[in-house]
């Protein structure tokens, strides 16, 4: 795990009201410069004035963006500049496969884990949360029971190991995606972020905050999927998995899986 702070947000976080989770992104950079990356948005404009209104009395020093509209300007010294002196970076929303296939295995990713690994903040909203994972979940049907063959899964940038994130979690009905990633690799912890939440992960332990619920689907002890054997269109059958709902304040322990109420 790296030295740093992952925060993963389930999308439209609070910019307005009580803003809990920008002001956990502004209080862990402890007032210094914030990167907005908005690789993942094909038409970025006004997302960094949205931002800056929203930081405006957070204490963030300097709010500085970065866009990367084609692969090569992930290697332009300009667009690296924005990481000198800067604390935290924070990607915002749009499509996850933007962010990867921009930035993944270029000097942009490397500044990114380099903040990481020196105790920086990186947190993502949104598409900005699923890339965290290794396997980020692209496409699949909302509001229904997971059907076998129903899912576009793509690499994602691994800052989180052994883990996949889904966003906009109740709000779209995304329970039976999330329990087919599982069921394609049991490996792997889902996790399922409502908006207005957010999953803080440091030194081994996954903290929530935000008004809503975050959805752990632990398949360690799954006993039985048809995954591999159903036909195209079956319904998933999976036994023997487990599902924790998480509040704000509970924690999760990533070595053994096991929640922690809040105290």
């Amino acid at each position: 795990m790296a030295e740093g702070v992952l925060i993963a947000i389930g999308g439209h976080e609070d910019k307005d009201g009580e803003r809990t989770i920008l002001k956990e992104v502004a209080q862990r950079m402890r007032g210094d410069v914030l990167v907005l990356a908005t690789v993942a948005s094909h038409e970025p404009e006004g997302y960094f004035e949205a931002y800056e209104r929203a930081f405006s009395d957070l204490g963030v020093k300097e709010l500085r963006e970065l866009y990367v509209q084609e692969r090569p300007e992930a290697a332009d010294a300009e667009k690296l500049k924005v990481f000198e002196g800067a604390a935290g970076v924070f990607f915002t929303g749009g499509d996850q496969l933007r962010i990867s296939s921009q930035i993944g295995d270029t000097p942009v990713e490397a500044a990114v884990r380099k903040l990481l690994a020196e105790g920086g903040v990186v947190a993502g909203t949104s598409a900005g949360a699923s890339m965290m994972s290794d396997t980020m979940l692209v496409r699949g049907a909302n509001q229904e029971s997971y059907r076998i063959g129903d899912l576009h899964m793509a690499p994602g940038l691994g800052l989180v190991r052994d883990m996949i994130i889904d966003q906009h979690f109740a709000e779209r009905g995304r329970i039976g995606r999330l329990l087919g990633a599982v069921a394609h690799n049991p490996r792997v912890l889902g996790v399922g972020i409502d908006e207005d939440t957010a999953v803080i992960i440091e030194r081994g332990l996954m903290r929530v905050i935000g008004s809503g619920a975050v959805y752990c689907v632990d398949g360690a002890s799954l006993s039985h999927s048809n995954i591999a054997e159903g036909k195209t269109e079956q319904a998933l059958s999976m036994h023997d998995v487990a599902l924790h709902v998480l509040s704000a304040g509970d924690e999760l322990c990533l070595q053994t899986r096991r929640p922690r109420a809040a105290s």
